[in-house]
């Protein structure tokens, strides 16, 4: 019995893990995606169609290490990316409170949707395991961050149109916005 268990709960991890069999890659429009953001409101997809460029990062826990040093690195280049006409967006499977929590640590100033059920995380075929939960201490107060699922870091960029124009499913957590700023820059020439 209990090496059936084993087998069973080896069997759940693989299938947690194969939305990457299903991914989108470069070219392949994206189906809509909502999801809360950092605030607990509702946010769409739809509402950047045609206006501007979407960069979707996936990233495992909100307040971790390379997290954290992935996000801070997109929130320094803030200026670059509105000068590029192109709206950054953190996901994780991490709650609204924790992703709120993390925001403010960090200063962050772009927007960081929930994913705690691996929804949009399947909509790009991005693999998801079990969530989990970490205690940070934040302004002298010990917080509990609890997320739903536990993503790959993957960075996607769509254009206005909803296409993948970028797809990077081996991320380098502190240097993916300069890699992807590098890809544009290219792409321009």
């Amino acid at each position: 019995m209990k090496k059936f268990i084993l087998k069973l709960s080896a069997l759940a991890s693989v299938l947690l893990f194969s939305n990457s069999l299903h991914a989108l890659d470069v070219g392949d429009p994206v189906p809509a995606f909502n999801a809360l953001d950092d605030h607990g409101k509702a946010w769409k997809s739809t509402h950047f169609l045609g206006k501007k460029m979407l960069l979707v990062y996936f990233y495992p826990a909100a307040m971790t290490g390379g997290c954290t040093k992935q996000a801070c690195a997109f929130r320094d280049d803030k200026a670059i990316w509105d000068k590029m006409d192109v709206e950054v967006v953190g996901v994780s499977g991490d709650q609204p409170e924790g992703l709120a929590l993390f925001k403010k640590a960090e200063g962050l100033n772009f927007t960081l949707l929930a994913d705690p059920d691996g929804k949009v995380a399947k909509t790009f075929g991005v693999p998801a395991g079990k969530g989990g939960s970490i205690e940070r201490t934040v302004k002298g107060k010990k917080v509990t961050l609890k997320r739903g699922v536990t993503t790959k870091r993957w960075t996607f960029l769509l254009s206005k149109e909803g296409k993948i124009l970028y797809k990077n499913d081996k991320v380098q957590a502190a240097q993916d916005s300069a890699t992807v700023q590098g890809f544009l820059k290219t792409k321009k020439k």
